[in-house]
């Protein structure tokens, strides 16, 4: 999983470095970390060594030898849900693009600052992983690996979880994603399709889903209905060209420049809509300059490459040694491989528009140190459900060796 978030990562970086290029000036000019090539290539390198730190030691984050813990996923998940609340007050949310999702640190001319959704996204899934799991294991899951894979995320016992649990998950998801989704309608809907997938394999009844996503469906058409121009978004998808210089804008730009590569594509840094056409071309769709310059193929490998990570990550499920693991493995899986079907759903205009980037590819720093750390806090859990499977076999080779003797 490490392997492939760091090759995203450089694909990244070469098509950012790609779409920074300009007609006035190299990319590889005097002021070169102030570029957005040169930021970019700085979170590159800061999240990697993120995620390895996270690999290293993040199990110990979210449990120890008796078990799981759950005040350290407790106080992430209610800094993210304070930061969020921040965002929305005057003066210390930044406002860019018209939308309010930023908070700024330093001076303005730095421009540091950080999307507390992408904190968001960690927090809420560690929080569910820990909740849910402990949940799940007083419920009779067993705490061993699975004995075959048809068994499934749910585990062989299909526990049962209380609908108090189910509730307050419930609860969490909805504070999280409301708050996202006043802002950002993209981001709620992925954190609430992570919720709920989290929430079906811990072992919740399908009658608690249902009545849980009646009033869900109705806080979601309140969001679409608050801001004007997320329904005429969705008006615009039914016809893109009816409006082509206004709502239907970027639609048909995207699937003009992904139409312009072909098949092989025009080569790496020889595309032509990321001047000035093709809006978010380093964000949102940066995915469309990889069709252009990359062409079909191009774009076939990394879609293999997201599917690939989604495979490792179920992977890593199947061999958990506890529910918590499953599931923190599980949502850091869904948040990255749902994002990404997302983002490429509304690149080849298969979604209404909304403004997602692409995982680990699309330029943005919190992003990238925030999905960096999850994954390397995924990638801790399966090492050490790797290395406790290997002393069970060693120690079951040693007791057959001493039955023998």
């Amino acid at each position: 999983m490490i392997v492939v978030a760091a090759a995203l990562m450089t694909i990244g970086v070469v098509m950012i470095a790609s779409t920074s290029a300009s007609l006035q000036h190299s990319i590889l000019r005097v002021d070169f970390w102030k570029t957005t090539f040169g930021r970019q290539t700085l979170y590159v390198v800061a999240g990697f060594l993120v995620m390895l730190v996270c690999a290293r030691f993040g199990y110990r984050l979210v449990a120890t030898q008796r078990g799981s813990r759950l005040l350290p996923a407790l106080l992430l998940f209610l800094f993210s849900l304070a930061t969020l609340a921040a965002v929305l007050v005057p003066g210390i949310g930044v406002q860019r693009n018209g939308a309010r999702r930023w908070l700024q640190f330093g001076p303005a001319e730095l421009g540091l600052g950080f999307q507390p959704s992408e904190l968001a996204k960690l927090g809420l899934v560690a929080f569910l992983a820990v909740l849910l799991g402990r949940a799940s294991e007083r419920a009779g899951q067993p705490a061993g690996p699975q004995p075959s894979r048809r068994a499934g995320i749910r585990g062989c016992g299909r526990p049962r979880l209380r609908f108090g649990t189910v509730l307050l998950a419930a609860l969490a998801i909805g504070l999280c994603a409301g708050l996202v989704g006043i802002e950002d309608f993209g981001t709620a809907a992925l954190i609430a399709a992570v919720g709920g997938f989290m929430l079906f394999a811990a072992g919740s009844r399908v009658w608690q889903l249902f009545l849980l996503v009646l009033p869900g469906l109705a806080a979601f058409a309140y969001l679409l209905l608050a801001k004007p121009y997320r329904l005429e978004r969705l008006t615009a998808f039914r016809n893109i060209w009816a409006d082509p210089r206004g709502d239907g804008y970027h639609a048909i730009q995207s699937l003009t420049t992904i139409a312009s590569g072909g098949w092989y594509g025009r080569g790496l840094g020889a595309g032509v809509q990321k001047y000035g056409y093709l809006p978010e071309s380093r964000t949102d769709f940066i995915f469309s300059v990889i069709c252009e310059e990359a062409g079909f193929f191009g774009a076939l490998v990394v879609i293999l490459m997201f599917a690939s990570f989604v495979w490792l990550g179920m992977t890593c499920v199947r061999s958990a040694t506890s529910p918590v693991d499953r599931l923190l493995v599980l949502g850091v899986t869904l948040v990255v491989g749902l994002q990404a079907a997302m983002n490429i759903a509304v690149v080849t205009v298969a979604a209404p528009t909304k403004g997602i980037a692409l995982p680990l590819v699309s330029a943005g720093g919190s992003g990238i140190l925030f999905l960096g750390a999850a994954i390397g806090l995924a990638a801790s859990v399966s090492s050490h459900a790797s290395g406790l499977a290997s002393c069970s076999q060693q120690h079951s080779r040693n007791a057959r060796w001493e039955a023998v003797n």
